[in-house]
């Protein structure tokens, strides 16, 4: 199975912890030049520091805010005009805050909106020449298996991942022919700063102990466990190698099983 990554730089957004960091480690360890970006300089340089470069890769760092969709466009079509060509584009970046669905105003889906699809849309408009001179290119979104089933207490979230799988699967449709891939991660309850998150807020919510919420949930997934972030990643870094090249517009859950439906 050809995983050799040689001579591919990828971008990796939300690079900075969690999945999107583990995603770029693994990136590196298959040989590709890694380019993170998010918005704290400093955090992007720890982990750059930390990425392997066993074959002479050149890594890279870019500072800018997701909400801000010029700064995006500036800070990265500069950098491709530096002849820094992207093979590989993941699509990552941290959910909004749950509660209520009827509580939440029309403003949390509208900026929610922008920061997830919008910007996917800018950034893959951004690199698509490259990656269709090239002939090789691969675009993977990591959104969340509300796609397939919503996840009580996190309405804004479902209905924008759900947005972003469609516009996912519109666009592996279009850009296939030139040898494009487009997929979606779907990743299940993971060790992450964002699950913390959530537990706390769920234990505060029904005056339980953080223990109790966490062992519950563990419980409704039939591996027992949560994702350690680099189980997701490994999934990501499979699309994004050759052996995928004939895998386009899918949903892929990496669960643990969780998800009742097919």
């Amino acid at each position: 199975m050809n995983l050799d990554l040689t001579g591919r730089r990828a971008l990796v957004g939300g690079s900075t912890q969690g999945i999107g960091k583990a995603v770029a480690q693994e990136l590196a360890l298959m040989g590709a030049h890694v380019t993170l970006i998010a918005r704290n300089a400093e955090e992007l340089e720890n982990v750059k520091s930390g990425l392997l470069n066993l074959k002479q890769q050149k890594h890279h760092t870019l500072v800018a805010d997701f909400t801000n969709h010029e700064e995006v466009k500036e800070v990265v079509s500069n950098y491709i005009s530096k002849g820094n060509e992207i093979h590989i584009l993941v699509n990552n970046t941290g959910g909004p805050a749950g509660g209520p669905l009827l509580q939440d105003p029309p403003e949390k889906f509208l900026a929610t909106f922008q920061q997830h699809l919008i910007c996917n849309h800018i950034l893959s408009q951004l690199v698509m020449d490259g990656m269709i001179a090239s002939g090789y290119g691969r675009i993977i979104n990591i959104i969340s298996t509300s796609v397939k089933a919503p996840i009580p207490g996190l309405g804004v979230s479902n209905t924008i991942r759900a947005a972003v799988a469609n516009w996912a699967k519109t666009l592996a449709n279009e850009v296939g022919k030139f040898g494009v891939t487009v997929n979606n991660v779907l990743p299940g309850a993971t060790a992450t700063q964002r699950l913390e998150s959530i537990i706390k807020n769920k234990a505060n919510k029904n005056t339980q102990n953080e223990n109790e919420v966490r062992n519950e949930m563990e419980k409704e997934i039939p591996l027992g466990r949560f994702a350690d972030a680099t189980e997701i990643a490994n999934a990501i870094a499979f699309l994004a190698s050759p052996a995928a090249a004939y895998i386009t517009g899918i949903n892929l859950p990496v669960d643990g099983g969780r998800l009742s439906c097919l």
